[in-house]
């Protein structure tokens, strides 16, 4: 039975869906004003393994990842770049899109922009405004009250009191109460027309945490299974998610937003936390310049999803070479993946999935049966190892092809400079020559290359 770590619940609560067989999940996507960072790869990348299990289980799941493509940032930085925000939008979406699927991430199914969605986000201040939610402030943009809202505070564990001495909210001028948020921002003269739009308050544009509530309620529902995201949005932006849309649900009928809660853990960069002020900010193709995609991925499913993820390029070394093991155990296999489920290593993945995804003690079974497969050598054992391994997105590549590739962008011998070498060498054994048989190996092994003698020749592949 799968068991899930529940922020509103602050425990492991086993999953019931709102509808038998069927799990519908939100998570807040990229508000798409330039490239994606490490950050919004673990994000992509936990919430397509919690898919992909929730598929492997039988499960008919429909999946929805918002872009945010209206923002403050997105408004300064088209203005900065002299282009249209629509530009400047599908740019950096189609971006997104290249680096999701270099990790191995599938598409969700529903991929909502926010400028499509207004009028129901327009729906949902009025409705907000209707049962005394929602008011106009001195600045003309329509806030929330938020302590009108009785439940506010559940998910981040805060009293009021706790949230306004620690609050980050900016005070806007004509506020009831600091904590108070803008549901609807009132156009100001300076912006552009393509972020206006008409409204009963006059033109503006949304806030971002409306964005959220609207598009979740369209496609999922008003009440669904899971919402997920980053730790940093737990407040205030899912917070005041909540606040909105049970807010704005009928009074008499009442009712409940989301069932269970999601948050991965921050990404750090050297036990540091990842920000352009300390120059540990790293985008997803900086990354990839010089390591594989499939590694990236790798690095990321082997740390629990709930725990800080701390980014060096030693921990995506030994990512690497913990992958290059497990596809070295494949070399010499053409079998297609298949799982077992009644075999005692398949059940252990399951068990490991269950309680919480747990992607660790998941891969320390994928070693295990390399172990064993390198031991035996079976096919069987070898297309169990694949299948395993497919659902959390790895291993589908041929071994060989993995093993000795290499980012473009690397410094590094190319395969056909390393065949050369390989014949070579075995030209000058075959001549009795040692000596520079063993040059040639020392020379491939210091730019990387190591070479691995059978009896059915000379293979090699990148350390």
């Amino acid at each position: 039975m799968l068991t899930i770590y529940n922020t509103l619940a602050r425990a492991k609560q086993e999953f019931v869906p709102i509808e038998p067989g069927r799990v519908r999940m939100y998570v807040c996507g990229m508000t798409v004003y330039d490239y994606c960072h490490l950050g919004h790869a673990r994000v992509m990348v936990v919430f397509d393994m919690v898919a992909r299990w929730l598929r492997a289980s039988g499960y008919r799941l429909t999946y929805v990842r918002n872009i945010t493509d209206i923002d403050d940032k997105i408004i300064k930085r088209a203005g900065e770049n002299g282009e249209p925000i629509r530009a400047l939008t599908d740019r950096f979406i189609a971006a997104m899109h290249e680096d999701a699927e270099a990790l191995g991430v599938e598409r969700p199914d529903h991929e909502p922009r926010a400028t499509d969605y207004v009028p129901q986000m327009l729906g949902l201040v009025d409705a907000l405004e209707q049962r005394g939610l929602a008011y106009v402030a001195g600045s003309r943009d329509v806030c929330y009250a938020v302590r009108k809202f009785p439940g506010y505070g559940r998910l981040s564990g805060k009293s009021l009191e706790d949230l306004r001495a620690g609050e980050r909210v900016d005070v806007m001028e004509g506020k009831n109460d600091p904590l108070d948020f803008v549901l609807w921002k009132h156009a100001k003269d300076d912006e552009p027309a393509e972020v206006k739009w008409d409204s009963r308050w006059g033109q503006g544009r949304p806030g971002w945490h409306i964005e959220c509530s609207a598009m979740s309620s369209q496609l999922l529902g008003a009440h669904f299974d899971i919402h997920g995201g980053g730790q940093d949005l737990q407040f205030p932006h899912h917070e005041n998610e909540i606040a909105q849309s049970e807010g704005a649900m009928d009074p008499n009928e009442g009712g409940t937003f989301v069932n269970y809660w999601m948050h991965n853990g921050f990404v750090r960069v050297d036990n540091e936390k990842m920000s352009k002020s300390l120059g540990n900010f790293f985008t997803i193709r900086e990354v990839l310049k010089s390591y594989d995609a499939e590694v990236v991925r790798f690095f990321i499913l082997r740390a629990h999803y709930r725990s800080a993820l701390n980014y060096s390029d030693a921990h995506l070394d030994d990512a690497r070479q913990a992958l290059s093991r497990l596809y070295t155990a494949l070399k010499g296999f053409d079998a297609e993946p298949r799982v077992n489920w009644d075999d005692a290593y398949a059940r252990r993945f399951r068990d490991a999935m269950n309680d919480d995804f747990g992607t660790p003690e998941a891969v320390a079974v994928l070693f295990d049966l390399a172990n064993e497969l390198n031991r035996t050598r079976d096919a069987a054992l070898a297309a169990q190892l694949k299948g395993l391994a497919g659902i959390l997105g790895l291993l589908q590549r041929d071994p060989v092809a993995f093993l000795q590739a290499v980012p473009a962008t690397s410094a590094g011998p190319a395969a056909a400079d390393i065949e050369a070498l390989i014949a070579a060498r075995a030209a000058a054994k075959k001549a009795k020559n040692f000596a520079e048989a063993d040059r040639i190996r020392d020379e491939l092994r210091k730019h990387g290359i190591v070479l691995e003698d059978s009896a059915g020749g000379t293979t090699w592949r990148r350390a």
